[in-house]
């Protein structure tokens, strides 16, 4: 079976998007995902929560239509379908046919910056205008001023009133009766439908109170409401636009331009133009255009946009580098392998939209409630206006505090509190090296109460490394004894061969040349310096040729005892040395293990190695909970096991024998320097495989969660307050308008404190 086709059966039996008790052939699974499809488009004119409501709920009553998510407060929609049911044009029409725009990203969507730019300066010279022209109109009320002149029975400044108010409320807030109209048609009603009846109401009753000959007129607040609202909708933008900086930043740490060389010639080209294969020159200073395999020259690159970490990593011959880092000091030529939407940065591009596009349970509830609150506020303000005219005969009373209703209960806190969170959470995580596929994954890491470490790769380098030289010649240096064993191990292709071969090239040191090389498959390997026999191998290959090894016997116990495969060194018939070599820990292992100990949670390490080297590991870094010798598919059924004791489990790993787990645990972290398939099971990758990430992305699953709990509270809460007082007649509609506007603002706010939150 190919690779591909087994990694997706893989999944299709772990992860709990297929688990539906049913098996599939991995071509049939195939032939599924490539009829599904996933599209994202841009949607212009959602003013509050219920809109993208309106828009998901007819997205999902299209047939093919499997998911639908429609962000407010990004103004996006992500659609997975089935292209042989549903087409493009039928979403685009479904949302069109809602009163709103559609601006495809397969489209017109490279102009979708520039346009929000434009929009934001569109609304804020509609607020400022709005605020101007209202100033005169409240003033003139205010203080009840008149001027020398009067038309057809009323004085100038009533007038005035009334112009300046006609040209706010049908003019500057015709978007909002339009929007009214455009729901009418469908028997639904949103934010622009309050804000319309409420301020048309205000307006028809002065109109009506003036050819009645009353002389209370309330032009001002339906004036004085529409410019708070514009005022509100401006800061609301903008700041939603600092929330969700997180991907625009994201794509301009690309470079826009690569040198190729042909024939040895530079030629500067348009990163676009840069394909695989292609011969790339970076000099210092420069961005890397593209991911790719250094082939000339040595440098040190930073990589902090990648990894968070500050400390350059140093690049040769054969070692691979991302698009958009840096390369410090010296020039690096490249073969591109990777280009495109194929490059690291386009990925983590990619995963920090989908993240952003997707909602989390909290947050459906929220939009839930969205939906249902418009008709209810509507029903609320109707029976304010008829409870006050019937229990005091006071129309005019009545009537402002049924528009007081309206205006105070738009839901746009409500609809920001949880996306505007995600957003700069997941922003930040990406900033961190912690790429955050879903909202689901922030809800389940604020709930984790175990983590399960696999060993290689996740808490351990993964690959060996020369740990202990032990000299055993009085005459030969510890260096020496080194440079004989990887003299000799250099023309061999075994793993601990090559560790010892970088042990030595790490030291710089000058490596012997050898004759009569022989490779002695399960021992080790001999060969001939100056017709000197060198042996480098198991203990068991010495013995075979009578060299005396009892004294050896202690230490070899003891370095095994502690994880280490040993290799002897034997020369001119005796033995000189011990290599202890051994997958050591990271760095970072250590502190990850004490920092989760400190949140409360349970730290268990999982292996397929054996139980003594599993202990001896697990013991450097103080975890006493140790599964060993775990087949790969054992690995899934220890974290199910421990789910059905109640635990929420969160599984690290970065290898395919991983991905089953992944998707089993609750929450699945991938190791970036894993395999593809660990990464497309974790709900998280950490980026750079660094453990410290693991916990790191825990707090900021908190911290982000408490900054939606804390939105959600607010938005309720003002809510719940503020109804009963405008019911009441004890909130003018002037200060609810003001409430309502900067409500949004405040939870926006809130959310983009996360920026400064410390990991």
């Amino acid at each position: 079976m190919p690779d591909y086709a087994f990694g997706l059966s893989v999944l299709a039996q772990t992860d709990p998007r297929f688990k539906n008790n049913l098996i599939l052939p991995a071509p049939t699974l195939i032939l599924i995902i490539y009829y599904m499809k996933e599209i994202n488009f841009n949607i212009a004119g959602m003013h509050c929560a219920s809109c993208s409501t309106r828009n998901e709920t007819s997205l999902k009553k299209l047939r093919g239509v499997k998911e639908a998510v429609v962000n407010y407060a990004l103004g996006t929609a992500r659609v997975n379908y089935d292209e042989q049911s549903v087409s493009v044009k039928a979403m685009h029409q479904a949302v069109e046919a809602n009163g709103y725009k559609v601006v495809d990203q397969t489209g017109e969507g490279h102009m979708h910056h520039d346009n929000s730019v434009q929009e934001l300066q569109q609304a804020k010279n509609k607020a400022l205008l709005a605020l101007g022209l209202a100033l005169p109109a409240l003033i003139m009320a205010m203080f009840k001023i008149n001027f020398p002149l009067e038309f057809w029975g009323f004085n100038l400044s009533v007038w005035l009133q009334a112009g300046l108010s006609l040209a706010i409320i049908l003019g500057l807030g015709f978007e909002f009766h339009v929007g009214m109209l455009k729901q009418l048609r469908h028997f639904t009603a949103n934010m622009d439908s309050l804000i319309s009846i409420g301020t048309l109401a205000a307006l028809v009753y002065s109109f009506w109170a003036m050819t009645n000959g009353l002389e209370d007129f309330y032009f001002e607040t339906g004036a004085v409401i529409t410019a708070l609202i514009l005022l509100g909708k401006y800061f609301e933008a903008r700041s939603r636009g600092q929330a969700s900086q997180a991907i625009s930043k994201l794509m301009q740490l690309g470079a826009k331009e690569a040198t190729i060389l042909i024939n040895n010639q530079q030629k500067l080209v348009p990163i676009d133009q840069v394909k695989t294969g292609d011969r790339l020159l970076v000099k210092p200073g420069e961005k890397i255009p593209v991911d790719g395999r250094v082939v000339k020259g040595k440098s040190n690159v930073d990589e902090a946009m990648l990894t968070g970490e500050s400390l350059p990593v140093g690049k040769k011959i054969d070692d691979e580098v991302f698009g958009a880092t840096v390369n410090i000091d010296g020039s690096l030529e490249i073969i591109a392998t990777k280009v495109g939407a194929e490059t690291v940065l386009a990925q983590i591009v990619k995963l920090v939209a989908d993240a952003q596009n997707t909602k989390a349970p909290i947050q459906k509830l929220a939009d839930k409630i969205s939906g249902i609150f418009v008709p209810i506020v509507m029903l609320l303000a109707t029976i304010t206006a008829l409870a006050w005219y019937f229990f005091t005969g006071d129309l005019t009373s009545g009537l402002i505090s049924a528009v007081a209703v309206l205006v105070i209960a738009c839901p746009c806190a409500l609809g920001l509190a949880t996306p505007t969170a995600i957003m700069v959470g997941t922003g930040l995580g990406a900033k961190r090296g912690i790429l955050i596929k879903n909202g689901q994954s922030l809800e389940r890491a604020e709930k984790i109460d175990v983590m399960i470490f696999d060993k290689t790769g996740t808490l351990t380098q993964g690959k060996p490394k020369v740990t202990d030289i032990i000299n055993l010649s009085e005459k030969l240096s510890l260096d020496e004894v080194l440079a004989l064993a990887a003299g000799a191990e250099i023309l061999s292709e075994h793993p601990l061969a090559r560790a010892v071969v970088q042990a030595a090239l790490d030291k710089k040191l000058v490596l012997p040349e050898v004759d009569d090389f022989e490779n002695l498959a399960g021992q080790g390997v001999k060969a001939k310096i100056k017709n000197s026999l060198l042996l480098v191998g198991s203990l068991r290959l010495l013995e075979q040729l009578n060299i005396p090894t009892k004294q050896l016997e202690q230490k070899l116990n003891q370095l095994a005892n502690e994880a280490k495969t040993v290799i002897v060194v034997a020369y001119e018939n005796q033995a000189v040395g011990l290599l202890a070599i051994a997958d050591t820990i990271k760095a970072e292992a250590v502190q990850a293990i004490i920092q989760l100990k400190q949140l409360g949670v349970k730290t268990i390490m999982i292996t397929g190695d054996n139980r003594q080297t599993a202990q001896a590991i697990a013991s450097q870094l103080n975890i006493t909970e140790v599964l060993a010798e775990i087949l790969p598919q054992g690995k899934a059924s220890e974290v199910k096991k421990l789910q059905s004791q109640g635990f929420k489990v969160a599984f690290v790993g970065d290898g395919i024998n991983d991905a089953p787990a992944l998707a089993q645990a609750d929450l699945g972290l991938a190791m970036g320097t894993g395999t593809d398939i660990a990464m497309e099971a974790g709900n998280i990758v950490l980026v750079k495989g660094n453990p410290v990430k693991a916990v790191e992305s825990l707090k900021l699953a908190q911290a982000t969660l408490r900054a939606i709990k804390q939105n959600l509270f607010w938005a309720f809460f003002y809510n719940v307050v503020a109804l009963p007082l405008a019911a009441f007649g004890l909130l003018n509609p002037m200060i609810a308008a003001a409430a309502m506007s900067f409500s949004s603002v405040s939870v926006v706010l809130n959310s983009l404190r996360l920026k400064k939150i410390k990991l």
